[in-house]
């Protein structure tokens, strides 16, 4: 948000790997462009499922010198793994490519598929919903991030969790009940 208001019109994000952080990324971005390389082992076994569901396009990078037959084995692997997935919302099929930064090769395409991409989306009224959805998203966030910042930097909240933590891991309390007393005490402010 605050790249686009410096007036940037394509901001890329790059996150650290799989996990959680491409959620949350995913939320925030107009396409999602998953990266990986070949030969670094089974290339399929070790992806999320939720990860490839959320991909746009998938490039499999440094295709090239003895590393491209993998890279191309590795693409056709990803197209099959694609079908697989229920039909997006956007309208748009993922799609698989390979590049190389090396030889410079396949970036054009990348970028001419984010391109199409965008087109299809704004014309098919995609774009703006998933933008108004993301802000939907962005408000509950920062009304869960709040209360629970407010829940735990609460000074009786703080000095009560240890003693609680003590019951639970006795099993002298559920923690459904410590959660439950817990949430009361604040409520009560």
């Amino acid at each position: 948000i605050l790249c686009e208001a410096a007036g940037f019109d394509t901001v890329f994000i790059e996150t650290v790997g799989v996990g959680q952080s491409e959620t949350a990324v995913h939320s925030m971005t107009d396409f999602f462009l998953l990266l990986m390389i070949a030969g670094a082992g089974d290339e399929l076994q070790g992806i999320k499922r939720g990860i490839m569901e959320m991909a746009d396009v998938v490039a499999i990078n440094k295709a090239d010198g003895n590393n491209r037959d993998k890279a191309e084995l590795a693409g056709r692997q990803y197209k099959n793994a694609l079908h697989l997935f229920p039909a997006k919302e956007s309208g748009w099929e993922a799609r698989v490519l390979t590049c190389s930064s090396l030889e410079k090769t396949g970036i054009p395409s990348i970028w001419d598929a984010i391109m199409e991409y965008r087109e299809q989306t704004r014309v098919n009224g995609y774009f703006m919903e998933n933008r108004n959805r993301q802000s939907l998203y962005w408000m509950y966030e920062t009304i869960n991030d709040n209360l629970k910042q407010r829940f735990y930097h609460d000074p009786e909240i703080r000095e009560r969790i240890p003693e609680m933590e003590k019951r639970v891991m006795k099993a002298e309390i559920s923690s459904f009940e410590a959660a439950r007393q817990l949430l009361h005490v604040h409520s009560g402010k």
